[in-house]
């Protein structure tokens, strides 16, 4: 449990207003705060990680996936719907087959910043 000693503060008060309205006036709207963070837990699950990985290789349908990761086809479309709602993955039909892809290369820089990040 933290103590009052444990955390760290200022010893202090001394605001520096000049840095406050700098930092303000780059700040971001509360809404693309929200959907910034919305997106990053998105990234929270390691079936979902496990997926983009897969569509980085190639573009697949849910059996593929399903086969490849040892996971129910329910299981898979599940995570691809939610993939899909954060714009990460898109699908095309064809025929009777529906193919995921990746939707962009934003997605592949953001997995790869966070691995770097990770194995720094």
């Amino acid at each position: 449990m933290n103590t009052e000693k444990d955390i760290e503060r200022c010893e202090y008060i001394c605001l520096h207003e000049n840095v406050i309205d700098q930092v303000l006036s780059h700040l971001p709207e509360e809404t693309q705060l929200y959907d910034l963070a919305e997106l990053f837990k998105v990234f929270g699950d390691t079936t979902r990680i496990k997926i983009l990985y897969v569509l980085f290789q190639a573009e697949m349908c849910v059996c593929d996936i399903a086969q490849l990761l040892n996971m129910s086809q329910s299981a898979i479309s599940h995570q691809l719907r939610i993939l899909k709602q954060a714009k990460l993955v898109k699908s095309r039909r064809d025929g009777k087959t529906i193919f995921y892809s990746l939707s962009d290369s934003h997605v592949r820089t953001i997995i790869d910043q966070g691995f770097e990040h990770i194995e720094e």
